[in-house]
Formats: C-alpha cells, structure tokens, sequence
C-alpha cells in the first residue's frame, strides 16, 4: 500500500479510533470504580459529543495527526525487522549453506554479503558493478551470489547460462561479463561463452538441466520467505538491505557486522563473568 493512501486512511479514520480509545478507556474506568453497577451505554447524543470535541482538537492541533503517523510507521518497520531477523535465523542454512550458489571473494572470509539480483534488472546491473569493486578492496569478505530471475524469460535464460556456465568454472567470469554487457540476451551469452574459451554447445546443454531450475526455484521459496520482494537486495550478517546499495554504505554494513561478530569472540572480563 503506497505512503499517500496510508495517509488518507489513517487521516480519515482517526477520530474514529480516537472516540473508540476514549470509550473503551472509559468503559474500564467505569467498571473499576463500579464494579457492580450495570453497564451503561453509550447514547448517540454522547457519541455526538465526543466526536465533535475530538474534531475540533485535531484541527487545532494537526502537527498530532503526524505525530501518530510517525509513530504508527516506526512501530511497523520495528516489526518488520524484527520479523525479517526471525527469518534469516530461521533459513540459515539454506541462505548460507547451498552448495548450488555460487561463491566469489574471499571463499573463507570474515563476512559474508548474500546478493540476490537479476541480470535485468536496471538497479542491479548500476550497483553490481561495484559490488565488484569493493571486493577488490576488501579482501576478507566472501559473497554469495543468489540469482533471482523475475523479470521474464530472458531473465531465466541469462540466470541458467550463469550456473551453466559454473559448470566449467567459469561463473564469476561469466556473471560479471553479463553485468557489463548492453543486454544479456542469447547473442551476448553466444558472445560471452566463446570469449571465456567455454564449449558452447557443453552450456547449452547443462542450461537444459532441470538441476538448474531446482537451484533457482530454491532461490525464489527462499527469497519469498525472508522478505526479498525485489533486486538487487543484500543480506550482511542479520541486516537485510533491499534495494542498491553504493560501496561506501556497503562498507559500513560489513563493518557493522565485523563489529558484532568481534564483539561475540571477545574473551569475556571477570566483571562479565561475575
């Protein structure tokens, strides 16, 4: 649901939800002063009342209405997140433990970056890019590359030749030169495969391999299940970053996670230990 419609529905609703507050907060003071005293409704003239008073504060104090939208959005990501980490706990294994998804950096690193991305998609192809240059700066990170095809069937097909491609060792060669290329059609895989020196017809034939489609339909359950609902999106550590990212707030995030995961090694001190 986009910001503005949220906006207007929780503008519109307001003073109900306020007038229902105010009644239930009475009801339950009315109850424990009263405990044996019968019910008493609400009568529409009291209702009346009520909602002109809170609507005549709402228009003079309108900075409340933000106020309750600030909030009600920081209470909804907090959830979010906390549902998002419950989930990278939750598929841990099968985030960093499938042995179909491809490895590149430092293969025994400190950190690992987990990218789910598609060759088609714009965003992925401007911030994969460098991706591969932090990498060359940053020599104790490993990632794992994650190919997500949801942007059609060309998509499928750039992602196949990719994991064929891995089949001759060749997958980060291969990947990077689809990331580069003006499109990652049929031609340009064509091109691509004779250029690394790959057997083109071997590619072919393993693109067919249902393994292959096994391995990416893996990749979709798991991306549905941890929130990814579009690419590029990272994971570093417990911290999913969806959407492009450039190198320097990349950086950050590993350094974040170098933090945590240095802090959990440390030897405890006595005073801990007490």
């Amino acid at each position: 649901m986009k910001l503005a419609i949220i906006n207007r529905f929780f503008i519109t609703n307001l003073s109900a939800i306020l007038l229902l507050g105010f009644f239930q907060i009475q009801a339950q003071t009315t109850k424990t002063v009263k405990t044996n005293a019968p019910a008493k409704s609400v009568s529409q003239s009291e209702r009346e009342t009520m909602e002109k008073i809170i609507r005549e504060y709402l228009l003079k104090n309108p900075t409340v209405i933000r106020e309750a939208l600030s909030a009600l959005q920081m209470q909804e990501e907090k959830e979010k997140q906390e549902a998002i980490a419950n989930n990278l706990k939750q598929f841990k294994s099968e985030i960093y433990g499938d042995k179909d998804s491809p490895v590149g950096g430092n293969k025994k690193g400190d950190v690992t970056i987990v990218v789910f991305f598609d060759y088609f998609c714009g965003y992925c192809r401007k911030t994969l890019p460098e991706l591969k240059a932090f990498l060359v700066n940053n020599s104790t990170v490993r990632v794992i590359y994650k190919e997500l095809p949801i942007m059609g069937a060309e998509s499928l097909v750039a992602a196949r030749a990719a994991l064929a491609a891995q089949r001759q060792g060749k997958y980060l060669e291969f990947h990077h030169a689809l990331v580069e290329a003006e499109n990652a059609n049929v031609a340009t895989i064509r091109n691509i495969s004779k250029r690394l020196g790959l057997n083109y017809e071997t590619l072919k034939k393993d693109m067919e391999d249902p393994k292959l489609n096994e391995s990416l339909e893996r990749n979709q359950r798991l991306a549905a299940s941890i929130g990814v609902d579009g690419t590029p999106a990272y994971l570093v550590g417990d911290q999913f970053i969806p959407g492009a990212i450039e190198s320097d707030a990349l950086a950050k995030f590993v350094a974040d996670e170098r933090g945590k995961l240095a802090s959990v090694k440390a030897p405890k001190t006595n005073a801990e230990l007490k």
